[in-house]
């Protein structure tokens, strides 16, 4: 049986979670409340904007007409991922637990838009990337950390001196 993940570890990780949740939400909400839907305020022309974009696909809005679909998917995948990781050893670092956290929190936030408003609410453009939100960068945070320690723990990459 693999060790036990010490409930202090899951303490902080699940601040993390709420914390991104509650960020999440918090600056959508100033979104939709200062800028219409398919509007955008430039911040650095042409490299960087606040585009209000209602996404109702998947990632990126692939998939726009599966909305309930996607909501039950998504919605079962963060529960069997954090099913499957409870007790892991690899949550063992904080550098895991804060990825599986991140990438919870992300999901839990762009979840919640799905639940309440059927898409998810992204604001943050690039303009060589379709728009995205803090949740989507939680998440991509999340895998990279969780990248880096599997790839650590495995010797594929060597922890710093």
């Amino acid at each position: 049986m693999p060790p036990r993940v010490p409930a202090a570890r899951w303490s902080w990780a699940g601040l993390l979670l709420l914390a991104v949740v509650a960020v999440d939400q918090w600056v959508k909400a100033c979104i939709a409340a200062a800028i219409p839907a398919g509007a955008s305020v430039p911040v650095i022309p042409g490299i960087f904007s606040l585009t209000h974009v209602q996404n109702r696909g998947v990632a990126f809005g692939l998939l726009a007409g599966a909305s309930p679909l996607v909501t039950i998917l998504a919605a079962l995948t963060l529960v069997l991922i954090l099913l499957y990781n409870r007790g892991r050893q690899f949550l063992s670092s904080r550098s895991a637990a804060a990825g599986v956290a991140c990438m919870a929190g992300g999901a839990v936030g762009n979840l919640v838009d799905r639940l309440r408003f059927g898409y998810v609410v992204d604001y943050l453009d690039v303009h060589i990337w379709p728009v995205f939100n803090l949740a989507d960068v939680a998440i991509v945070i999340g895998a990279g950390l969780l990248i880096l320690v599997v790839s650590r723990d495995r010797g594929l990459v060597s922890p710093r001196r």
